[in-house]
C-alpha cells in the first residue's frame, strides 16, 4: 500500500472511531457476545459454503492486493521498448535471460512464448487464454467477498434476536434488560462494520486491481508480438502509449509548431473564431 493510502487510511479510521468517541466511551460499543456471534456464524457460513483451500487462497490474495504494489503502465512500457531494442540489436533468443530475471508473471510467460519460436496467433491465443483464466480465478474470489459480506448483516440480526428473547423474557427485571439490550445492539452494529468496513473493500479493491493488472496484461501482449514481428521501437511506443491517459503521455505529443512544419501550414492559413 502506498504511504499516502495509509496515511489517508488512518486519518479516515480516526475520524470513524472519532465519532464514537464524540458522545460516549469506546467500551459502551465493545460487546464479546456480539463480536463472537457475527465473527464465529460469518466464519461457520464461509467453511460450509466454500472449500477450505478456495479461502486460503482468498486470504493471499487479499493479503498480496494490499502488500506487493503493481507497476504503471509506463513502466511496462519502459520494459517492453527495452525488449524491443534489445531483441533488434542482439536478437530475439537474447531475451532468454530477461524471462528468468523478470518478476511479472504474464511478462516471463509472454517472453517465454517468444523465445520458443511461437508463431504471432498463437502467441495472442495463449496469453488471451491466459488473461480470461486469470480474470475468472479472480472474480471467484471477489465473489468469495461479497458473499462473505453478505453473511455479515444477517448474523447481526440472528445476535439481535437473541439478545431480545432473554429481554422479553425477563421483561420485568431491569437487570436483565441491561444485559441483553447491549447484545441486540451491537450485534448489528458489527455486522454492519464487517461487511462494509472490510469485506466489501476488500472485494472492490480487488476487482480495481484486477482490472489494472488485465491491462498490464494487454500491453504485455501487444508489446510482446510487435517485438516478434520486428517492429520499429519508436512505432512500438507509438502504440503502447495508447493505453495510456493523455496526461501520462502528454510530454510524447508532437509539438503543434513540428506539425505546422510538416503539412507546410502558415499562420495566416488557419480558420479563425468566424470560421466556425
Amino acid at each position: 500500500m502506498k504511504r499516502q493510502n495509509r496515511i489517508g487510511l488512518s486519518l479516515c479510521a480516526l475520524i470513524f472511531l472519532g465519532g464514537f468517541l464524540f458522545k460516549g466511551h469506546l467500551s459502551y460499543y465493545f460487546n464479546i457476545a456480539s463480536l463472537m456471534i457475527v465473527a464465529g456464524g460469518c466464519a461457520t457460513s464461509a467453511i460450509l459454503s466454500f472449500q477450505l483451500e478456495r479461502l486460503k487462497i482468498v486470504v493471499r490474495v487479499v493479503r498480496a492486493s494490499y502488500t506487493h504494489q503493481l507497476k504503471s503502465e509506463a513502466e511496462i512500457v519502459d520494459i517492453l521498448i527495452d525488449l524491443s531494442i534489445k531483441s533488434r540489436m542482439e536478437g530475439i533468443l537474447s531475451l532468454q535471460k530477461d524471462e528468468n530475471e523478470t518478476s511479472i508473471l504474464f511478462l516471463r510467460r509472454a517472453l517465454g512464448c517468444l523465445v520458443d519460436n511461437y508463431e504471432p496467433h498463437q502467441i495472442r491465443d495463449i496469453l488471451n487464454t491466459e488473461m480470461y483464466f486469470f480474470k475468472l480465478r479472480r472474480e471467484d474470489s471477489e465473489r468469495v467477498l461479497r458473499t462473505i459480506a453478505d453473511f455479515c448483516p444477517a448474523f447481526g440480526i440472528v445476535g439481535s434476536v437473541a439478545g431480545l428473547i432473554p429481554m422479553l423474557a425477563g421483561i420485568s427485571d431491569t437487570n436483565i434488560i441491561l444485559k441483553t439490550v447491549p447484545l441486540a445492539l451491537t450485534s448489528i452494529l458489527y455486522g454492519l462494520i464487517f461487511a462494509n468496513f472490510f469485506f466489501t473493500p476488500f472485494a472492490a479493491n480487488l476487482r480495481e486491481r484486477t482490472n489494472h493488472e488485465l491491462l498490464l496484461q494487454k500491453i504485455i501482449m501487444e508489446g510482446i508480438i510487435a517485438i516478434e514481428s520486428e517492429l520499429n521501437p519508436t512505432v512500438l511506443r507509438t502504440k503502447l502509449l495508447s493505453f495510456l491517459t493523455p496526461s501520462a503521455r502528454k510530454a510524447d505529443l508532437v509539438p503543434l509548431a513540428k506539425i505546422q512544419e510538416r503539412f507546410h501550414i502558415k499562420e495566416d492559413d488557419r480558420p479563425g473564431p468566424a470560421a466556425f
